[in-house]
């Protein structure tokens, strides 16, 4: 195995010489920002690009697309750009607004007759629009599709068994099941799969190579990072989580080298070439702040940059910076990470890609960017050190202790547990003896859990070929004469166990 190392490709975006002596060395100051920030948090491999006054000015590759072996990041490796594909969705439903093929107040059961909520009121209320703003009353639903092979039109059929969180646009809880509904609908409207119309509409026009609507699709580009997970505080390669059935939520895939010819499109405000892929009007819609994020459910950096407001837009989380209007989305996935921030008063933007499961040096870097280059700014502050002793805090507030359990498996009482649960969101799950023994909890049709026990009704669950992933307590729900299994719990999601 390869010692773990940092690469630095040389700066290849431009002649240095266009460049006066203090932007170089606001530019180089940035690189060594990153280099130190990568070895802080030990990041395997990260791909930084950055646009201003319409022309890109930085793009560097740093470290190693996978920690045991020498290929090196550049500004043309890919990485899972994951939520930050949201944009890219609400631009798609805006294109077809400019087109008069629907509008954003048009209820959504209009063009998808399928889509069912609890009840007709709830289903009719829920606009276009609603599907961009994680608002629309719906409790996180992303188990129907994490380590999932659930297909979008399946989760839609069971969203009638979902009860209602808070009241239409009333609250906030962020959704990713709504943007792969948005998905459908552009399907249904256009006529093509939203990763058609992406890659036609915004992909080739942008002239984006390098960028691809899915995991799958992306499959032959060889240059390609590998995720990454720190297990008992040692860094491994893990392998790709794969979110293609929910694609419009997150599943693109791109470099930093394409991910600047997107901000200079968001930048120049939905023009490529003196050409308007989409109307003012619209475009100004996608940025327009759509929801109220109450600051508790907002990103911790909000504690450092304390801003006076905080909003979503369509696809965009939202807040003032330094008195400016910060536009900006992260994403992750298993292993991947990425941020995007804008400050349009300074025609300023800047992309971060990484291969270490929520490194949140990608905060750091998209704040030292905007006090480095933003107009008007005296002084930074030390991001890096700021923004790792706040995810340290959490971190070390958010740990669990390990669950010690009676490794005993073989009591009489086990063959009680065994047989299939069901609950009306989720489905069936099962649970089985192996021959050897081993009780099996088959939660997906991809994730199985390994349960041990603690005492007589509860059990550590380790889940098989997932083992980054944090063990689980189960509960099994026993009859007053304590003979009978009736239920088990995993949080806060119940299965009914079937006779």
């Amino acid at each position: 195995m390869k010692k773990f190392q940092f690469l630095i490709l040389p700066f290849l975006c431009c002649c240095l010489s266009a460049f006066s002596q203090t932007e170089l060395n606001k530019l180089n100051e940035l690189t060594s920002f990153i280099e130190k920030g990568m070895a802080d948090w030990k990041i395997p491999g990260l791909s930084v690009s950055v646009v201003k006054n319409g022309k890109t000015i930085y793009q560097k590759g740093f470290g190693l697309k996978n920690m045991y072996l020498t290929e090196a990041v550049n500004e043309h490796s890919i990485f899972g750009i994951c939520s930050t594909t949201k944009a890219m969705t609400a631009l798609t439903l805006a294109m077809l607004v400019d087109e008069n093929k629907l509008n954003w107040n048009d209820p959504v059961v209009k063009y998808l007759p399928h889509f069912k909520l609890a009840s007709d009121d709830w289903t009719n209320q829920i606009r276009v629009k609603d599907l961009l703003t994680h608002n629309a009353g719906l409790p996180n639903l992303d188990f129907l599709w994490y380590a999932n092979n659930l297909e979008v039109k399946e989760m839609i059929q069971r969203l009638k068994f979902v009860n209602q969180a808070y009241p239409i646009r009333g609250g906030y809880t962020y959704q990713n099941v709504m943007y792969a509904i948005a998905g459908e609908l552009v399907e249904s409207i256009s006529g093509m799969p939203w990763t058609t119309f992406l890659q036609l509409r915004v992909f080739d026009p942008l002239d984006m190579k390098e960028s691809f609507p899915t995991y799958k699709s992306s499959l032959f580009y060889k240059n390609r990072m590998f995720p990454h997970f720190r297990i008992s505080d040692k860094i491994s390669p893990i392998p790709y989580m794969v979110i293609d059935q929910i694609a419009p939520a997150g599943a693109v895939w791109s470099s930093a080298h394409d991910m600047a010819k997107w901000m200079h499109f968001l930048l120049n405000k939905g023009k490529i070439n003196g050409r308007e892929l989409i109307s003012e009007n619209n475009f100004d819609e996608l940025f327009t702040p759509q929801t109220v994020i109450p600051p508790k459910d907002f990103y911790p950096t909000t504690s450092l940059t304390l801003p006076t407001w905080t909003t979503y837009g369509l696809g965009w989380f939202q807040q003032d910076y330094r008195g400016k209007t910060l536009h900006f989305h992260t994403g992750s996935i298993d292993g991947n990470i990425a941020i995007l921030g804008l400050l349009p008063s300074d025609s300023l933007g800047v992309f971060v890609l990484g291969n270490l499961d929520h490194a949140e040096l990608r905060h750091a870097i998209m704040f030292k960017v905007l006090d480095l280059l933003g107009e008007n700014v005296e002084g930074s502050r030390d991001w890096n050190d700021e923004i790792k002793s706040l995810y340290q805090q959490i971190a070390d507030s958010n740990r669990k202790e390990n669950v010690p359990y009676n490794k005993r498996d073989e009591r009489g009482s086990i063959t009680s547990f065994i047989g299939t649960y069901f609950h009306s969101l989720y489905g069936k799950i099962k649970v089985e003896k192996t021959k050897e023994n081993k009780v099996l909890l088959h939660l997906t049709p991809i994730l199985t859990l390994t349960l041990n026990a603690i005492n007589e009704k509860e059990f550590n669950g380790k889940y098989l070929d997932f083992f980054w992933f944090d063990d689980e307590k189960i509960i099994f729900e026993l009859s007053l004469n304590g003979k009978d299994v009736l239920a088990l719990t995993i949080g806060n999601r119940k299965w009914i166990k079937e006779n």
